[in-house]
């Protein structure tokens, strides 16, 4: 059972990190001392609770605390070997644990053991921190405050910062709190309630005065011609630079992307100060720990065209890269871990938005959300004052901190396709929901893509939120629904790795049977519809740069002649050789272009489902419940195919263990003889 004061911090973590007023994703930390019964004594023992590295106070539970015995934290007071040592003394928190499992103890922790109160927040408010960036910070937050909240000048998170807390709730006794300069708000109470309302109290204090004493335009006036485009027109350029964008942030290691027009970032590009702004770099460590020391800003207006940007982004990325390595140069000691990529994490562009990456969507998605508080940041300091940010060389400590490192390390490998980005059509159901469940699992952000735009976010929504997967609607006899499914990948995810062309149909007719309309159907969904798709992604694939992989679905009735079956046999067959004249056309792009020809799958299949396996069923003269079982029955292995073995051989085809393998066809029909490969 929890316990209560655990209980109590808990709950108030999760208010107050629901609010995006008061804290970012994964941004400051919480705590609460109380007592327990030690199982070894069985006497009551002081603890300290306090979330744990890492965390995210929004959705902190019990396992996200990190809990030490008081009594043995602040007996390292002791031991502390100075401030030029201080980070040795998270090694030390191990020796003040108590019990076991639990969160690994965070740098913030002496901040919340050290200082004589009950319950402590520290938190990074866009308008806490506009007061710690501010040039006049110190003087404005006794302006604003009064002796309520007490200035502390820039030091870095350890355990001094801990010690210089504690002085100050010693020597301050009307303080709830303080302004820690270029980095955040702490604040204090005797109850869970009361640190929870001074928290609340000094940000509100923060934005009351921001709104009442700053500046009507602190960014600026309005530059001419970088007025946003219109919303549609944002996204058209947006997706049309995309690959482009993607392929540069991923030059050192792969990245996945997220974009955002969000009014707020329109507003700061369009305004005069934008470029000076941006080049001072964020502030608050959480901030540029995700968004770099500064992100990429395109200078030139929206109205340039698409190719004077693309050839603007090229001049730019490279200048990027050679600044952030002599960035890293200046500052860099034999002890520092190695630079981690000079390309940008944040890229600017006026008039259409921005866009971030990270090894995960989720963390292109929050580098993005952190740049809007900077943004945010810059807006409150620049009403009141100037924005000054910490130095430089602090940043750097900051942004290559051995601590940072270790935390880096300690998360899990990667999986098998992280970073990549899959399109699968007709994806809602059968043997495409279950390749687009398998590539999820192996880590790939995907898009399903259906006729049926509900069926296709409902199956999206089974694999997870947002940012693992988005289901789309398309048409892929549509030539405009093709470009703006593969435009909602690329917007969705940055970019575009591999395509699995599924979506498919098909009518069990003799000759004679077969109309025209028949006929187009069929070869309208799978032979012209593979094409449009792959034309579509093919353009993603070669501007980004980056290789990838086409799959087609194709059957098993490619290569084998059946019965009443002319219209759907003689498409798989186009459909085959797509794959091989496609694989001998973009392999100059590092492109794989392989096909799948499966046989047989009648579980979980929406063709079978739709009559097809009726009509196959009476040309065999079997029950159609039986079918799979006659399937099975007549394969060399008389195994029945599922939509699961589909799925492992696409996800086999896309991995690194066929990295040079394009224009081979699998068959995955439990053994057909007739169909074998010649």
């Amino acid at each position: 059972m929890t316990n209560p004061t655990a209980a109590e911090l808990i709950a108030r973590s999760n208010r107050l990190g629901s609010d995006p007023r008061v804290t970012n994703y994964a941004g400051g930390n919480t705590s609460a001392k109380g007592t327990e019964i030690d199982p070894v004594t069985g006497e009551p023992v002081e603890l300290l609770w306090v979330k744990g590295s890492g965390g995210d106070v929004g959705t902190l539970t019990e396992s996200g605390l990190a809990v030490l015995r008081l009594d043995r934290l602040r007996a390292l007071s002791k031991v502390y070997p100075g401030v030029d040592r201080e980070d040795e003394m998270v090694a030390a928190f191990d020796y003040a644990l108590h019990g076991k499992g639990g969160a690994a103890p965070s740098i913030d922790t002496a901040m919340h053991g050290l200082v004589d109160a009950a319950h402590v927040d520290h938190l990074h408010p866009d308008s806490g921190i506009a007061f710690a960036t501010s040039k006049d910070g110190e003087a404005l937050t006794a302006k604003a405050f009064g002796d309520r909240v007490v200035w502390v000048p820039w030091r870095r998170p350890g355990w001094q910062l801990g010690e210089d807390i504690a002085a100050i709730k010693r020597d301050n006794p009307r303080a709830i709190g303080c302004i820690l300069g270029g980095h955040g708000v702490t604040a204090w109470g005797a109850t869970s309630d009361d640190a929870e309302a001074n928290s609340l109290w000094i940000i509100e204090t923060a934005e009351k005065f921001i709104e009442a004493e700053g500046r009507v335009e602190p960014f600026g006036t309005i530059l001419d011609g970088y007025a946003p485009l219109t919303p549609e027109h944002r996204r058209i350029r947006a997706a049309a630079l995309a690959p482009t964008l993607r392929g540069l942030a991923s030059t050192d290691r792969a990245q996945v992307g997220h974009f955002t027009d969000a009014e707020v970032v329109l507003d700061f590009l369009a305004a005069s100060e934008h470029p000076r702004l941006a080049a001072l770099g964020t502030s608050c460590p959480d901030h540029f720990l995700r968004t770099k020391v500064k992100p990429l800003v395109v200078d030139l207006p929206p109205t340039a065209s698409i190719e004077e940007q693309l050839a603007r982004l090229h001049e730019l990325h490279e200048q990027y890269r050679v600044d952030y390595q002599a960035y890293y140069d200046r500052y860099a000691t034999p002890d520092s871990p190695p630079i981690r990529g000079a390309d940008p994490a944040i890229v600017l562009i006026p008039g259409i938005g921005m866009f971030s990456y990270g090894a995960t969507k989720q963390t292109a998605r929050v580098a993005g959300e952190f740049y809007i508080n900077a943004i945010n940041v810059m807006r409150g300091a620049e009403a009141i004052s100037s924005y000054a940010p910490i130095d430089e060389s602090e940043k750097f400590r900051i942004e290559y901190w051995a601590l940072e490192e270790a935390k880096l390390q300690r998360m899990p490998k990667a999986r098998p396709l992280a970073t990549r980005v899959a399109l699968v059509t007709g994806a809602a159901s059968g043997i495409g929901k279950a390749i687009a469940t398998r590539l999820s699992a192996e880590g790939a952000c995907v898009v399903i893509a259906d006729l049926d735009l509900e069926k296709a976010q409902a199956a999206a929504a089974e694999l997870g939120n947002t940012d693992v997967a988005i289901g789309v609607q398309a048409d892929v006899t549509d030539e405009n629904q093709v470009q703006a499914a593969v435009d909602a990948t690329v917007l969705a995810f940055g970019g575009l790795d591999l395509v699995v062309n599924n979506a498919g149909l098909s009518l069990s007719k003799s000759l004679l049977e077969t109309t025209v309309a028949d006929w187009d159907l069929q070869h309208d969904v799978m032979a012209k519809g593979s094409f449009l798709v792959s034309r579509a992604a093919a353009k993603v694939l070669i501007d980004q740069k980056l290789g990838g992989d086409i799959v087609y679905i194709s059957s098993k009735n490619s290569v084998f002649a059946g019965p009443n079956n002319i219209a759907y046999s003689a498409t798989k067959a186009d459909q085959a050789h797509q794959v091989r004249l496609l694989a001998a056309e973009l392999g100059e792009h590092g492109v794989k272009v392989n096909g799948i020809n499966p046989d047989g799958v009648v579980r979980g299949s929406g063709i079978f489902a739709g009559g097809w396996g009726a009509k196959r069923a009476a040309v065999y003269g079997v029950p159609e419940e039986k079918l799979g079982e006659y399937y099975a029955q007549r394969t060399l292995l008389k195994r029945e195919v599922l939509p699961e073995n589909v799925a492992n051989a696409v996800f086999v085809l896309c991995s690194a263990d066929l990295s040079h393998t394009t224009g081979l066809h699998i068959p995955v029909d439990a053994g057909v003889a007739a169909a074998f490969l010649r």
